[in-house]
């Protein structure tokens, strides 16, 4: 079976921990793995790397590669044009890996920011539903353990034979009492996993969502991208379809789409307190504390206080999710917090912002060894670099100089430049930015490594 890992999305609602380009699935917050690299760990079982893709967006490719990397799974990679949720991103991306086979296949669907136990019923239910899906688009059901109002639910219809059940309905985030009936009545937690039949997904679509079709039949994935609706699957297609079954998985699953299911899964001291970082809290139980420095309450209980370096956000926990409405008023400002932290991933390496004026930027950038940036010139702002550990092969409007630990060198406005790391470990260096405008959209890329804006 082939697998589709779904590795898109925002990163509004563990703001200030995720942003737009840095969301949640890639966070390594819960241990040393992020809920992506777990998801690629899980499609190992029963996918070769080969038959495993990945669907992220243009922002997210390299961080995604670079994940992927790291525990040495060796998959394929599917760039969407444009973000338009989750109907579009798995029609796309079954498109593309049908048409590379030449012939319909099966495919294992995950969203990549849940926590999922892969136990022995995890696998089995794999397999039942992979002998299922020619003849229904396989849900999986997960048994609720409490009456979530953040999750979807599923109603379950005719029994097929100790294999599923058909779907009679799917009811939206309902409110606590509403979820605590429908857990008496037997309903599932829709997990978002599927397994689909491509032959079988693509003729439910023509017959409920034909523009789909339309636009990808007719037109290059960035003209379609730009036709078919912002929709989800369950909206678009499954709430639609009368081909749809759930299977239920006894596993222990979470989608930790906001802070209080953050704070659910991580480890709690003796007052009930989840804490990565220091801390001290005197009469405080029941917070969430996630800090980069000391963090110190007297009386506070039930919050979510967490702390970057450029953003502190404090809330109670039931109203956490809210974050969202902060995220909305930045991104009204244009305010690049939204989108960034401080710590910028790049596919050389990273950089991070150790200090903004109003017309400076100091920066401490990691070049990766035998990486290197593109070549590139910026309009309205010259660069001084300064080696702290490591060799920098500096090439300046075409004059080559190698750098070594405290050297330096300066890179006037318009001259045309490239930084590489021609050694065997991290380059280290300070960059200070100075110029009228020193946005990070002032650059002419002309030639790049990483098929990036070429001017």
């Amino acid at each position: 079976m082939k697998t589709l890992v779904l590795a898109g999305g925002s990163g509004t609602r563990l703001f200030p921990l995720s942003r737009e380009k840095y969301p949640k699935q890639f966070l390594k917050i819960v241990d040393s793995e992020s809920p992506f690299q777990k998801t690629l760990k899980r499609a190992q079982h029963y996918s070769s790397d080969n038959d495993i893709t990945v669907i992220t967006n243009t922002d997210q490719r390299f961080l995604a590669q670079e994940q992927a990397t790291e525990i040495n799974c060796l998959c394929k990679f599917i760039i969407e044009p444009m973000r338009k949720n989750t109907l579009p991103a798995i029609y796309f991306g079954l498109r593309t890996m049908e048409m590379s086979e030449g012939k319909p296949i099966t495919v294992s669907i995950l969203p990549s920011d849940h926590l999922v136990v892969d136990n022995e019923e995890y696998k089995f239910a794999m397999l039942v539903a992979e002998t299922l899906a020619k003849k229904y688009l396989m849900v999986f059901g997960i048994k609720p353990t409490a009456p979530i109002t953040g999750y979807g639910y599923i109603e379950k219809g005719e029994h097929l034979n100790g294999s599923g059940y058909i779907i009679k309905s799917f009811i939206e985030k309902p409110d606590e009492k509403s979820a605590a009936e429908y857990i008496k009545s037997g309903f599932l937690w829709n997990s978002g996993m599927f397994v689909f039949n491509s032959e079988l997904f693509f003729q439910e679509c023509d017959k409920y969502i034909p523009e789909l079709g339309n636009a990808f039949n007719n037109n290059p994935p960035d003209i379609a991208f730009e036709q078919v609706p912002d929709i989800s699957i369950d909206y678009g297609l499954l709430e639609k379809t009368k081909r749809a079954a759930v299977f239920p998985i006894q596993t222990t699953w979470k989608d930790i789409g906001n802070f209080d299911a953050l704070y659910s899964i991580l480890p709690k001291n003796g007052d009930g307190n989840a804490v990565q970082g220091e801390y001290i809290g005197i009469d405080s139980s029941r917070n969430l504390v996630i800090t980069n420095r000391l963090i110190a309450t007297v009386g506070v209980n039930e919050s979510a206080i967490i702390e970057t370096k450029d953003v502190i956000f404090i809330a109670p926990r039931a109203r956490a999710q809210e974050v969202k409405l902060i995220v909305d008023e930045l991104l009204k400002k244009e305010d690049p917090r939204a989108e960034i932290h401080t710590i910028v991933h790049r596919p050389w390496g990273l950089y991070n912002r150790l200090e903004d004026g109003r017309q400076f930027t100091i920066k401490r950038i990691t070049v990766l060894p035998k990486k290197r940036l593109s070549h590139q010139l910026h309009y309205h702002r010259s660069e001084h670099w300064v080696v702290v550990s490591g060799t920098a092969k500096i090439t300046v409007d075409g004059k080559e100089t190698l750098l070594r630990k405290g050297e330096s060198t300066f890179v006037p406005i318009g001259s045309e430049h490239r930084l590489e790391n021609p050694g065997l470990i991290p380059l280290e260096l300070i960059e200070v930015e100075i110029g009228e405008y020193i946005g990070e959209d002032d650059i002419v890329r002309f030639d790049d490594d990483y098929d990036r804006h070429i001017e």
